[in-house]
């Protein structure tokens, strides 16, 4: 008995040790509400749904000093559904999953699955939804969040700028531009104003004996800015997408004639939104987006968004926000959430947000 305590605390005392030397924090956030979802041929749906404002999450992340201003850096990110209690992403730590090197004066690499510059300057800057909630902006914006194989270099700020570049290796046998994914973003950060340019390029082919046209490339432009007034802040969007899957798989970007669905490779987006602190815990938050499809089936679309978000302490918080969609010329935008797509082109949730 002896021996198994001594055992014990010599195990204490070692991983206090290594914990110490790492700096490894658990993290998480776990969200979940009631969906109301109308509009769809197959009629409405209510549902308890999980990641309605972000998704639902436990992580790892930690560093490690290597001394002369270098660190080591990793993260491991798992996504469950609070309402079912299964596991999501398609894998155990299918959110997120790095290692890299961080220099105080040289920046960031890192190695692994890895959000996309795109994605981070939509949820990050452009939307006051933050890409959650019914109004979130990948109803009508593209929606890829996360790119696999991929290397990512964060710049140190500048006088308030920053850059990045993202390159996602298509490993495909006999190729090395066969299914690739490249990113590069300009960041300005400085007091109330917050700016962000991203281009991302993507090769569709799935092979190294696949025709390469321009056909095979999509291409994708993402300007954003908010400013904060104190009293409201401000946000503004454009973003332009060309090419075959340019729409990042369609995840709603489906039009299509007689009800065949097909994803645009030819689109404009345009937003204009705010946030407005009401009283000392509440915040209101509003967007509307006109999708602008080029081409010739010419299926645009509009979105009108409207949510609150009450802090009922530092970390948890309870919200509600409803969004409708305006197809036209049969346009099948749907209103979803952070984590699911939607059945139709409208949708009210209210739920509950703790992150820890």
């Amino acid at each position: 008995m002896k021996k198994s305590i001594i055992s014990l605390a010599v195990l204490a005392a070692a991983s206090n040790v290594a914990f110490a030397q790492s700096n490894v924090t658990i993290y998480g956030t776990v969200d979940a509400g009631i969906v109301n979802e109308r509009g769809a041929a197959a009629g409405s749906v209510t549902k308890v749904t999980s990641g309605v404002s972000s998704a639902s999450r436990l992580g790892f992340r930690g560093t490690e000093d290597l001394g002369s201003g270098l660190a080591a850096i990793f993260a491991l990110e798992a996504g469950f559904n609070v309402d079912k209690g299964t596991s999501t992403e398609g894998g155990l730590f299918g959110r997120q999953a790095y290692v890299g090197l961080k220099s105080a004066n040289l920046g960031t690499v890192t190695l692994g699955n890895q959000y996309t510059s795109y994605y981070k300057a939509l949820s990050e800057v452009a939307d006051p939804f933050g890409a959650g909630y019914a109004g979130t902006a990948t109803n009508l914006f593209p929606t890829s969040q996360r790119a696999q194989n991929s290397i990512v270099y964060v710049s140190p700020a500048v006088a308030g700028f920053t850059g990045e570049v993202n390159y996602s290796v298509g490993e495909q046998a006999g190729s090395n531009k066969s299914g690739r994914q490249v990113g590069a973003a300009v960041a300005y950060a400085n007091g109330p104003l917050n700016a962000r340019v991203v281009y991302n390029l993507t090769n569709n082919d799935q092979t190294a004996t696949a025709p390469r046209t321009s056909t095979t490339l999509s291409r994708n432009i993402l300007v954003a800015a908010n400013y904060d007034f104190t009293v409201a802040k401000a946000f503004v969007a454009y973003g332009k997408d060309e090419g075959a899957n340019s729409a990042f798989g369609g995840r709603k970007e489906l039009v299509g004639v007689n009800n065949i669905g097909r994803a645009s490779d030819d689109s404009q987006q345009a937003l204009v939104g705010f946030t407005v602190p009401v009283g000392p815990a509440g915040t209101v938050m509003a967007s509307y987006i006109r999708k602008d499809d080029k081409t010739a089936v010419n299926a645009d679309a509009t979105q009108f968004a409207l949510g609150y978000s009450y802090a009922l302490s530092k970390r948890t918080s309870a919200y509600t926000s409803i969004a409708k969609i305006n197809n036209k010329r049969n346009a099948g935008y749907t209103v979803g959430n952070a984590t699911e797509a939607g059945t139709g082109d409208k949708a009210f949730n209210i739920g509950m947000r703790h992150s820890f």
